[in-house]
């Protein structure tokens, strides 16, 4: 038996493929959405799967506007950020960042479940929102996923 043929291979950026892939989050809930689309951008669903290598897919999520959120979420749940200057926490929640800019609770969502290292920040480079159903990557052809088979 031929004992190199059970080598592991392990990705680099010349042999992992990436693809376009739309995701459309109308009425589902936040948090599930999120997890769906962390495990696209990281690639953890290809057999080649490698941990330190960027391997996962560009991902479009469209109707990111219309993600719910359960129970008393929308007025309880909130979400810090500093200014960097003394006394300069500021919070805000669901429905005030919402309002602010409507795609900003996938974001964030989706930034907290990738790595909190360079990689995550190069992963979360290949996440495009848009707020409702039109957006501008039809060149790019990119497959639509049912996310009702993930969740």
């Amino acid at each position: 038996m031929n004992t190199l043929s059970y080598k592991t291979i392990s990705a680099n950026a010349a042999t992992v493929t990436k693809d376009w892939v739309v995701i459309d989050a109308k009425e589902l809930p936040l948090g599930r959405v999120a997890a769906i689309i962390a495990n696209f951008l990281r690639g953890k669903y290809k057999p080649n799967y490698t941990p330190h290598v960027d391997c996962g897919d560009n991902v479009v999520v469209i109707n990111a506007a219309q993600v719910t959120l359960s129970g008393n979420k929308w007025e309880q749940k909130e979400y810090v950020r500093h200014t960097g200057y003394p006394g300069g926490q500021r919070i805000l929640n669901a429905t005030q960042l919402h309002k602010k800019k409507e795609t900003r609770l996938v974001e964030n969502a989706v930034r907290g479940m990738l790595p909190k290292t360079k990689l995550g920040a190069a992963l979360f480079r290949n996440l495009r929102v848009y707020g409702d159903a039109e957006h501008q990557h039809q060149a790019q052809n990119p497959k639509t996923i049912n996310i009702n088979d993930y969740l």
